[in-house]
């Protein structure tokens, strides 16, 4: 056999080898398996019941007001707390004023009802835990679902979970200081309260 028939034939058998080696590739046995995931995000979903706290006139030095709110989480997700920011705007009906009617009018924070470890019935309507004029308190953002707040001497945690409600006690008066306050005469104010809930920190799921 020629040497040209013999190197032909090397050739060929060698482009065969590799077309087994090839070949080979897809002789084995596969399986395969998925998975899928869900992700659904809870709600923050906070209300005050009522949304109208006060609504008084008439009003002279030494009047007090005192009423109660409630603050429900009815979202899926416990809250960690609930900032209250205060805003409000004077009505000055002469124009005369030269002090600010917000810092004539008290507030008072009596109890959180639902984080007190005695009767509601034991506490004391002058009881009060935490005391601010509306002036101070615009500057202020208290967390009013802090149990040591309103309360200092409470075992419930803070914060208000999935489902829950705090009912809270407040009282607004208007503080007689001995002096001549006639610059108020025929004065209102509008409060507005707003409450801004924040989520309990993330954890391993």
């Amino acid at each position: 056999m020629s040497v040209k028939k013999k190197l032909g034939m090397g050739v060929m058998s060698a482009a065969l080898g590799i077309s087994l080696i090839g070949g080979g590739t897809y002789a084995y046995f596969s399986d395969t398996a998925e998975t899928t995931s869900t992700f659904a995000a809870g709600t923050l979903d906070l209300n005050a019941e009522p949304t109208t706290i006060i609504d008084v006139d008439n009003l002279k030095p030494g009047d007090w007001m005192t009423r109660s709110f409630e603050l429900q989480n009815t979202g899926t997700l416990d809250i960690a707390e609930v900032l209250l920011s205060t805003d409000y705007s004077v009505g000055d009906a002469e124009g005369d004023n030269t002090e600010d009617f917000g810092e004539h009018i008290r507030v008072n924070f009596l109890w959180n009802d639902d984080k007190a470890t005695i009767p509601p019935n034991d506490l004391l309507s002058d009881d009060v835990i935490y005391e601010t004029t509306l002036s101070e308190l615009k500057s202020m953002s208290p967390d009013a679902v802090e149990n040591h707040i309103f309360i200092p001497w409470l075992e419930e945690n803070d914060g208000l979970v999935a489902g829950d409600s705090d009912t809270l006690y407040v009282q607004f008066e208007f503080v007689d200081n001995g002096e001549d306050q006639n610059e108020f005469q025929g004065d209102s104010l509008e409060l507005t309260w707003s409450f801004e809930a924040h989520q309990e920190a993330g954890e391993s799921r």
